[in-house]
């Protein structure tokens, strides 16, 4: 009788573990650890306190020029509290194939790229990756919630890793809906 008492106990704290991981996994878009492009793991609360653009991205996409875009907005915002966080997938047409290393290469000969990159990430379907479940749920990111809709779809996060702004993947960085919101977003800072 005691060992049954002591499995139902253990189990109840067992459960009532898992239950406050899987809350508190979902508060924030900083709330995620991933590899960055070189394989190193990156806790996302490091970038607390910076408004951050965080982009899926693809080297052979007919947006890939928005790459030039992404990285001009970071060198004009970046010394105020701005970045980039950049996440490459392979989910659509596969238009990134490639291996990290060949992704980060890509970017850094053709778009001089200096914000941070990610490994390789799915952004959609069975395998999407948990912070991007974070960001299209409805139930955690209400307002911008729906699947990525195709590569560079791209959030606003304020300082404190709340979604505040969604664009559509044609929309381009430099866009002035985009820049006019990162420039709220780092008055408010």
């Amino acid at each position: 009788m005691n060992l049954y008492i002591k499995q139902i106990a253990l189990t109840a704290v067992l459960i009532l573990v898992a239950v406050f991981q899987v809350s508190a996994a979902g508060t924030s878009a900083l709330d995620f650890e991933l590899p960055d492009i070189d394989g190193n793991n990156v806790a996302l609360t490091q970038y607390k306190g910076n408004v951050i653009l965080l982009v899926n991205v693809a080297s052979k996409c007919g947006l890939t020029p928005q790459y030039k875009g992404l990285q001009k907005i970071y060198a004009q915002y970046k010394d105020r509290g701005f970045t980039i966080l950049a996440f490459p997938a392979n989910n659509f047409r596969d238009q990134e194939p490639g291996s990290n290393a060949d992704i980060k290469e890509f970017c850094s000969k053709n778009f001089n790229v200096s914000f941070p990159m990610f490994s390789k990430i799915s952004v959609l379907g069975d395998d999407m990756h948990p912070l991007y479940k974070f960001l299209t749920s409805k139930e955690s990111n209400p307002g911008f919630e729906g699947d990525i809709r195709w590569n560079f779809d791209k959030f606003l996060i304020d300082t404190e890793g709340k979604v505040i702004a969604r664009f559509h993947p044609k929309t381009t960085p430099v866009d002035e809906s985009v820049t006019t919101a990162i420039e709220t977003a780092l008055k408010k800072k």
